[in-house]
């Protein structure tokens, strides 16, 4: 018995030296893990001969039914290539604790995913472990340094020859990570009995995905600016309220070692032998949610044109594209594509209470035109606010066999008359590159149209009025409203020389505003802002608008439920 992605495309995989020679990639620069998946060196890129157009992809807001975002970027790379264009994807790397919990897989499906699809999702070439062991190893140092102050006491520069560091036990702000839902670990306590098992204190787990180690190695541009990076993370505060980083620590440099190879990109293959990039995996609310800077250069440098995704919908992953990424690297791209599906819209009219797992109503599984004019709103909101960053937005309707000829003709004149660019409908599940090369004429004539890429905020704007913006401008709301504390640990971020980051708002993926209760366009509503944090190694203050779970646990109806092996060493289950 063969797993399902054998079934369908092994025998048209390639060797993945044969896909870096089609790219021009030089075999001195391709460190092979296995027959379909290769590290490419980042010595490799070369920005000065970047000359392809980026494609930046993102959905309407998130609906527990999925609106085939991977899909439609997978499928339309291969579009690309289809209509004779030289097309490459980015994406980011799955995360074993959706794969194992509600989401499943994250390699696309049908004939437009990334293949082995069981490689891309469990381990591929373990830059996930890499950026584990290595933040828990500053979460280590930190713990036995603060027990060996505490040990020591007045004598422990004499035993040492190091600097006290003072470490307040009450602000200790680096837990530890593990790349899997867990529950369990959102609150612990550590050092239970004290002696020599450490210093009792309360602490946590978050999953690796929201480690700032993950949104530093996406946005590095090289090792040494790797390095610099992790040496400015902040880890806690002294008992006189400074900053300790990883520097003053002297575990940096270990940090970096044990993320050296994990800096090079991956390099795989579609079902249609279209190469695809893989790298970093950030979430798209406690970081940027996109693929590596150097995976785009390297991509911009290797095919006309690189098809991206954001992660989450316009107002997370798009928007901190822009705010973010294209603020740190410059990197910009040519036009936006925003996935909907008319299921989605109809499940964002807000008249469902969906969650993940259950049965479709039957007035989203069936065509209903007022429902889906009512949830049409959600769609002409995310056209906007693609739309204010400067660039054409092309609208991709992720088809579904079920899908009214009607309501698609509907959609597509809605988009249109709401300012889309082009709206073309997408069938890249089925019919791959095949299903997607009107999407793909559509996105090339959007790329030749031209745009200047708008920010929404300067660098100098004072955080105060970075975050007003980002409320009002951002997310339609009347204002960002925040509590005391938050007040004042922005006022010291300000102090303490941080006001010139770019923000990172950490909120609710399933509405435009922080309520997830909210659906449609919400209005009249406030941004809560209940606290900031820095990232100073990854270069952003992260917002946090409302409780923002860093660690996600697994539903009663996990996805590992499925996933096995059979007697001939086959998985199956996986999707």
């Amino acid at each position: 018995m063969t797993s399902l992605s054998e079934q369908m495309h092994a025998p048209q995989l390639k060797p993945i030296s044969q896909i870096a020679e089609q790219l021009g990639i030089p075999t001195t620069y391709l460190i092979p893990y296995g027959h379909y998946a290769a590290k490419i060196d980042i010595k490799a890129i070369k920005p000065e001969q970047g000359t392809g157009q980026l494609v930046l992809v993102s959905s309407i807001t998130p609906t527990p039914l999925g609106e085939g975002k991977t899909v439609t970027t997978i499928g339309l790379s291969q579009g690309l290539n289809f209509i004779g264009k030289k097309a490459l994807a980015c994406i980011r790397q799955p995360s074993l604790g959706p794969v194992f919990g509600v989401k499943g897989g994250a390699a696309g499906g049908g004939v437009a995913q990334v293949l082995p699809m069981e490689q891309l999702n469990l381990h591929l070439t373990g830059d996930i472990h890499a950026i584990t062991a290595a933040h828990n190893l500053a979460a280590a140092a930190l713990d036995a340094r603060l027990f060996h102050e505490q040990r020591l006491g007045e004598k422990f520069t004499e035993h040492t020859g190091l600097k006290r560091l003072d470490i307040d036990p009450e602000h200790i702000l680096w837990k530890r990570v593990i790349d899997h839902n867990d529950r369990a670990l959102r609150s612990i306590d550590i050092g239970v009995g004290g002696g020599n098992n450490g210093v009792p204190r309360h602490d946590g787990f978050d999953i690796t995905a929201a480690s700032e180690l993950m949104a530093i190695l996406a946005l590095s541009e090289s090792l040494t600016d790797m390095r610099q990076r992790i040496g400015r993370i902040i880890l806690a505060y002294t008992l006189q309220g400074h900053a300790i980083t990883t520097e003053d620590l002297e575990v940096a440099g270990a940090m970096t070692v044990l993320m050296k190879e994990a800096i090079h990109p991956t390099l795989m293959q579609t079902s249609e032998n279209t190469p695809v990039l893989i790298h970093a995996g950030p979430f798209a609310n406690i970081a940027h949610g996109n693929s590596s800077v150097l995976a785009d250069r390297l991509a911009l440098q290797l095919a006309d044109y690189v098809v991206t995704e954001a992660g989450f919908g316009s107002d997370m992953g798009m928007e901190k594209f822009f705010n973010i990424k294209c603020r740190q690297s410059g990197i910009k791209p040519s036009c936006v594509v925003l996935v909907a599906t008319l299921r989605s819209l109809k499940a964002n009219s807000g008249k469902f209470n969906m969650k993940p797992g259950q049965s479709l109503p039957e007035e989203v599984k069936h065509a209903n035109l007022p429902l889906l004019t009512e949830g049409a709103s959600n769609l002409a909101w995310h056209i906007g606010n693609a739309s204010r960053y400067g660039l054409p937005v092309v609208v991709a309707i992720n088809h579904f066999p079920e899908d009214s000829a009607e309501e698609l003709e509907f959609i597509r004149q809605f988009a249109m008359e709401h300012g889309a660019f082009g709206v073309e409908i997408s069938d890249a599940f089925s019919a791959g590159g095949k299903g997607t090369a009107q999407l793909a004429e559509c996105v090339t004539a959007a790329c030749r149209s031209g745009g200047e890429v708008s920010l929404l905020y300067p660098d100098d704007m004072s955080l105060a009025d970075k975050l007003q913006t980002l409320a009002k401008n951002g997310y339609g709301a009347l204002r960002a409203e925040l509590t005391p504390a938050a007040q004042d640990t922005m006022q010291q971020l300000e102090l303490a020389g941080f006001g010139h980051l770019p923000l990172c708002m950490a909120k609710t993926p399933l509405s435009i505003s922080a309520d997830p209760a909210l659906k449609n366009v919400p209005r009249d509503f406030v941004l809560p802002v209940t606290d900031l944090k820095v990232s100073a190694g990854a270069g952003f203050i992260r917002v946090y608008a409302g409780n923002i779970m860093t660690m996600p646990g697994l539903s009663t109806l996990p996805a590992y439920r499925h996933i096995d092996i059979d007697n001939a060493g086959n998985i199956v289950g996986l999707s």
